[in-house]
């Protein structure tokens, strides 16, 4: 093996296809359970390694060289095998650095908080310092010196911006948060360094109380950049890493975000979304056909009205499957929205589209189980709507135009 990443769990990593975009090498992702860690070490195999969770401390005694803010730090994340004798580089530091730098959330005499203990706890805490934080706390399931514990938040209510080190939300944990952030009054911004799915729980319920919030693929994208130029001996050039950076996250980024299309029965979304998945390189999917595919039978054959809550128990289980699924176009149920943990679940890893079609277009058919006369289609339209706009990130007005409905959602995805 010449380059790749070492780690104990690594199903959820996006290195590979990063590093063999950035670089013409081959990069190989390595499980190594915590007993054969040493083994591996020893025999250096290896032209260059990036570490991750749980190996970014216990890597250190393995080697020759630590740089200074490697050293500073106290983890590790890059590995370079010079001749047999291993040099040790923190490029999570740069990483967490232009993600808050990029993103313009501001530090400097804030009291911040940084939730968990590990390699990537320690960066946060040496980027904040350096970008002039006035407090770090940090915070621990455990009692212990240097840290509160997550029972002492009440006393820190007034703290500015929060940073997650902690694999809280990650996938596929995707509910879980490391706090409840109604509990901070004062909140500017929230860093999630988490970046499996796209959209955690915290960063999006940051965005429903209008608080600045990122979440981690532009971080492991940037330290992806630098350790690749630290691999190939490469001098570091400011503005030719940014670009490079930008470019490799927004292909990612449009490579794994889902397009997710809700609106009423006969609003286009199947037509719109195959088009938009043909044209863009995804995969088109239909949550009512998999949910078909679950019962046998047609969903017509199925729902009732006495029914339903044991339909919308079905689709709410195919929605979180698919949901953290990437580089889908998903058309949905006409009903998907009466349930808000639906809509948690598409915007993880999507951009939500509204299709807009006017009632009076809107057609009847035997098909639609809820509203096969226009009372029942007008008391649906009446009741949905609103839901529909406060549910989606965008709304797409699908009168007749269907070659303009598909062109203004790749437009304003893209964008």
């Amino acid at each position: 093996m010449k380059y790749g990443l070492l780690g104990e769990k690594l199903g959820h990593s996006f290195s590979k296809e990063i590093h063999e975009r950035i670089a013409s090498y081959q990069y190989q992702v390595i499980e190594v359970v915590k007993e054969a860690l040493d083994r591996f070490m020893i025999a250096r195999d290896f032209k260059g390694i990036n570490v991750t969770i749980p190996y970014k401390e216990k890597v250190i005694p393995y080697l020759y060289y630590l740089d200074e803010k490697a050293k500073e730090i106290n983890a590790v994340n890059t590995i370079v095998n010079n001749d047999g004798k291993l040099y040790g580089y923190n490029t999570d530091y740069y990483g967490l650095k232009s993600l808050i730098e990029n993103n313009e959330i501001d530090v400097c005499n804030k009291r911040v908080l940084i939730f968990g203990t590990g390699g990537t706890s320690k960066t946060a805490y040496v980027v904040l310092k350096d970008l002039g934080a006035k407090e770090i706390i940090k915070v621990s399931r455990r009692k212990q010196d240097g840290f509160i514990t997550y029972d002492e938040l009440v006393n820190y209510k007034d703290v500015d911006v929060l940073v997650n080190t902690t694999p809280s939300g990650m996938y596929p944990n995707v509910d879980s948060v490391p706090c409840d952030i109604m509990l901070f009054k004062k909140l500017t911004a929230i860093v999630d360094v988490v970046y499996n799915p796209l959209n955690t729980k915290l960063y999006q319920n940051a965005i429903k109380k209008s608080i600045k919030a990122v979440t981690g693929l532009y971080m492991l994208v940037s330290q992806a950049v630098y350790a690749s130029y630290i691999f190939l001996n490469k001098e570091f050039n400011p503005d030719e890493m940014k670009k490079l950076i930008n470019d490799v996250y927004q292909e990612l980024l449009h490579k794994k975000e889902n397009i997710v299309l809700i609106g009423m029965p006969s609003c286009g979304k199947s037509t719109i979304g195959k088009e938009i998945a043909l044209k863009l390189n995804k995969e088109f999917v239909d949550s009512d056909t998999e949910i078909e595919k679950r019962i046998g039978k047609k969903i017509s054959d199925f729902l009732t009205k006495d029914n339903e809550e044991e339909f919308r128990d079905l689709e709410s289980e195919v929605i979180k499957e698919l949901s953290v699924k990437n580089n889908l176009v998903i058309s949905t149920g006409g009903g998907v929205i009466k349930r808000d943990e639906n809509i948690f679940s598409l915007k993880l890893n999507g951009k939500v589209f509204f299709i807009d079609r006017p009632l009076e277009l809107l057609q009847i058919t035997n098909d639609r189980p809820l509203s096969r006369n226009f009372p029942d289609l007008k008391k649906l339209f009446t009741e949905r709507y609103s839901k529909y706009q406060n549910s989606a990130d965008f709304v797409i007005i699908n009168n007749d135009d269907i070659d303009k409905s598909i062109n203004q959602i790749i437009e304003k995805y893209k964008k």
